[in-house]
């Protein structure tokens, strides 16, 4: 994937481009190392917050941020690092990826998802699957949802068409500040939501308000990515570029 993909680089080596199978293995691995980055730090939180709600969230949207950094950079270069259902759409629907691709990432980052979950809870000796009870239902919460992700997807296309090295720093400071600014605390991608309906714990979702969530997500990604169709067209790309 090019444009909206967290990284420009495509991976190339003396090999060639990476395979499907190792795009696919990319963002399997990726996802489970941030959503046990979510999960786990949620976990450390809550536990060390003393029962502050507020410092609890800030220590998870912080240790997020960090590792979205870090794996948006080391992930990039081989497959986009894409980690979230919903960018991978996008850029079927743009036709950056075939519609393999877009299979093959899909079921790495759900895959990746839940065994990150998995992970995190036998960590901290949680059970190692718990459905969560952990209710965040309602209207405003998928209202909250459809605005983080539009959120997330106009970054990611915004800055990759325009500054394609400031994607990494844009994409986490963005879900950082997502964290405190919606009331859902910016889910923003369906693999991470249904894996976290897997833990009773501080970033837990109830399997029943999962489904609701996912479609505020891909409704929100669409919108940005048609926005972004007519903001930011791909033939005045590079003259964006060169003014900037």
């Amino acid at each position: 994937m090019r444009e909206c993909a967290y990284s420009k680089a495509d991976g190339r080596g003396a090999a060639g481009p990476p395979t499907l199978a190792r795009r696919a293995m990319s963002e399997a691995v990726g996802t489970a190392l941030l959503v046990a980055a979510v999960v786990g730090s949620g976990i450390m939180a809550e536990r060390l917050s003393g029962g502050n709600t507020g410092v609890a969230l800030l220590a998870n949207s912080l240790a997020t941020g960090g590792a979205l950094v870090a794996l948006i950079l080391t992930f990039g270069g081989i497959s986009g690092a894409h980690l979230n259902p919903v960018v991978s759409l996008v850029g079927g629907a743009a036709g950056e990826l075939t519609a393999i691709a877009v299979v093959a990432y899909t079921a790495g980052q759900c895959g990746g998802a839940i065994a990150g979950v998995v992970s995190a809870n036998i960590m901290f000796g949680e059970p190692v699957v718990a459905w969560s009870n952990h209710a965040r239902a309602g209207w405003p919460q998928a209202f909250g949802e459809l605005v983080a992700t539009f959120g997330l997807v106009a970054t990611i296309i915004g800055c990759a068409r325009q500054r394609p090295d400031a994607v990494p720093f844009a994409v986490a400071s963005y879900i950082v500040g997502a964290y405190w600014f919606t009331v859902s605390t910016s889910f923003a991608n369906p693999a991470v939501t249904v894996a976290r309906a897997l833990t009773d714990t501080f970033t837990g979702i109830r399997p029943q308000d999962v489904p609701l969530f996912v479609a505020a997500q891909l409704t929100g990604g669409a919108a940005a990515a048609a926005l972004f169709r007519w903001l930011l067209p791909r033939d005045q790309t590079v003259a964006v570029r060169a003014a900037g």
